[in-house]
């Protein structure tokens, strides 16, 4: 059994759950321009489009719950002998919900607020306008979501290098393979030594950098896979 596992969860583990993916045929960039809504630039343009944008998706996310892959990613983290990374590129916090606590929001987190004023960061599960201010510097105007905008560096990369570097076994679940620098973390965990895995709904585009593949809904292969880990089949 590997020692040292680190996974990387996109949208696609989060679709059954009801949470909107971006880039499928119907997903969110098909109805809106990402430009206007998740850049600097569109944030600095129109402060409101933004914060009705991400309110939106905020309330949206009280009607949603963990499915059994993140479940079974809680459950992999809990019962595993050896050490247990969990990176997501979602901002929703289902794998919070689902009892994952080793856990890196490397695209940030919905339910936080940032303060491009002071860089202070707040809890934040209502609704975001200009008109609010900061509770630590007290100025309006400057609170925007938490989450990592396009052009923007993701968070805690440094320490997911260090973890893939170092791991036996790398999975990746749920993503399309198409957003960088996430793309990569197979070709990093590969050139480590550690076996790596996709399990997705249906091939990415970087399916041909893994060792293996697992292909069906995530609420039956993820379950599926910890199972037989667990068990010392794999």
């Amino acid at each position: 059994m590997p020692a040292s596992i680190v996974i990387l969860t996109g949208a696609g583990i989060s679709a059954e759950s009801g949470v909107a993916t971006f880039r499928d045929k119907e997903g969110i960039w098909s109805r809106y321009d990402y430009r206007q809504v998740a850049t600097p630039e569109g944030f600095a343009a129109n402060p409101e489009l933004v914060h009705a944008f991400y309110n939106d998706r905020r309330s949206q996310m009280r009607n949603v719950a963990p499915n059994a892959a993140h479940f079974a990613l809680a459950r992999l983290e809990r019962e595993h002998p050896g050490s247990v990374l969990l990176v997501t590129q979602n901002i929703d916090d289902l794998h919070e919900q689902a009892g994952s606590h080793n856990l890196i929001h490397m695209h940030g987190e919905l339910a936080k607020a940032l303060c491009a004023q002071c860089g202070a960061r707040h809890e934040w599960r209502t609704e975001l306008s200009t008109q609010i201010a900061c509770p630590s510097c007290g100025q309006a105007g400057g609170l925007r979501p938490d989450v990592v905008w396009f052009g923007e560096m993701p968070y805690h990369m440094e320490r997911i290098y260090e973890a893939l570097s170092s791991c036996d076994l790398f999975l990746s679940i749920g993503t399309s393979g198409s957003v960088y620098p996430a793309a990569q973390f197979v070709d990093e965990a590969g050139r480590a030594g550690g076996r790596t895995v996709e399990l997705n709904l249906e091939p990415s585009d970087n399916v041909y950098n893994f060792d293996e593949a697992f292909h069906g809904p995530a609420t039956r292969i993820v379950p599926d896979y910890v199972q037989r880990l667990l068990a010392g089949k794999l």
